[in-house]
C-alpha cells in the first residue's frame, strides 16, 4: 500500500510536465519565436563546409560505430543539413560507417537531401563507404582515406569508443577544420584536444532542432537542453 502511495504522487508531477511540453508545442506552432542559445560548434558548420570549399576539399562526415538508435538518428540528421548546404557550393561529401544498415540508410538520407537541394546530379553512391566491421581495422581505413582525399573538413557525430582520437588526430594533422559531437563522457576530452569545436551533454540532442529552425523542433530541442535556456 505504502508502495502505490508513493507512485500515485508522481502522477501530478507527470501530468504537469506532459502540460508544460504540449504548451511548449503549441506557443511554437502559434508562431512565437523562441530564444535559444548559441552553439559555437552547430553554428561552426557552415564555416566548415565554406572551408572545404575554399580548398576544393571534400568534406568526411562519420556517424560514430552505433548501430540504427537515437543517437545515430541525430546524427544522420545533422548529415542532411551537411549536404544541403555543401550541395549550394558543390562541395562533395564522403560517409564512411562500420554497419551495413546505417550504409543503407546514410544512402538515402543523402540522395534526398540532394535532391531537396536541387542538385541530384552531385549525389555519387561511391561516396559512401562502408570501410570495416572492425573497429580499429575501421580506423585505420578512415586515417588512409582522409590522407589519400585531403579532406579540408571532418564531421564526428554519433556514439564512439577508442578510435575517436585516432580520427580527429588524423583530421588535424591534415589542417581539416573539425566538430565532434557525442554523448560519450568518455571520448569528449579527445575531441576537445583535437578538434576545432566539440558539441557535448545534451546539446548533442538538440543538434537537429537548432540546425533546421522548425518552430516545434526547436522546442523539443530547447527542453532537452537545459542550458540553451
Amino acid at each position: 500500500m505504502q508502495h502505490a502511495a508513493e507512485n500515485w504522487i508522481l502522477y501530478p508531477i507527470e501530468f504537469l510536465i506532459m502540460f508544460f511540453i504540449l504548451f511548449r508545442i503549441l506557443t511554437a506552432r502559434a508562431g512565437k519565436q523562441l530564444y535559444i542559445r548559441k552553439i559555437p560548434g552547430l553554428d561552426a558548420l557552415d564555416e566548415a563546409i565554406g572551408r572545404a570549399t575554399e580548398l576544393g576539399r571534400p568534406i568526411h562526415f562519420n556517424p560514430g560505430l552505433g548501430g540504427l538508435g537515437p543517437v545515430t538518428l541525430q546524427s544522420l540528421s545533422i548529415l542532411g543539413y551537411v549536404i544541403k548546404l555543401g550541395a549550394k557550393f558543390n562541395c562533395r561529401v564522403i560517409l564512411s560507417t562500420t554497419d551495413p544498415l546505417i550504409y543503407t540508410i546514410a544512402e538515402e538520407v543523402m540522395r534526398e537531401s540532394y535532391e531537396d537541394a536541387g542538385k541530384p546530379e552531385l549525389f555519387r553512391s561511391d561516396d559512401i563507404r562502408f570501410l570495416s566491421g572492425d573497429q580499429f581495422a575501421f580506423a585505420a581505413a578512415v586515417v588512409e582515406m582522409i590522407f589519400r582525399e585531403r579532406c579540408g573538413a571532418q564531421f564526428l557525430f554519433g556514439n564512439y569508443a577508442a578510435e575517436a582520437l585516432i580520427l580527429a588526430e588524423a583530421g588535424h594533422q591534415i589542417g581539416a577544420i573539425q566538430v565532434a559531437g557525442t554523448p560519450d563522457i568518455t571520448q569528449i576530452p579527445f575531441f576537445i584536444a583535437a578538434c576545432d569545436y566539440t558539441i557535448i551533454g545534451d546539446e548533442y540532442y538538440a543538434a537537429s532542432a537548432y540546425i533546421s529552425r522548425e518552430p516545434t523542433a526547436r522546442t523539443m530541442g530547447s527542453l532537452s537542453c537545459s542550458r540553451c535556456w
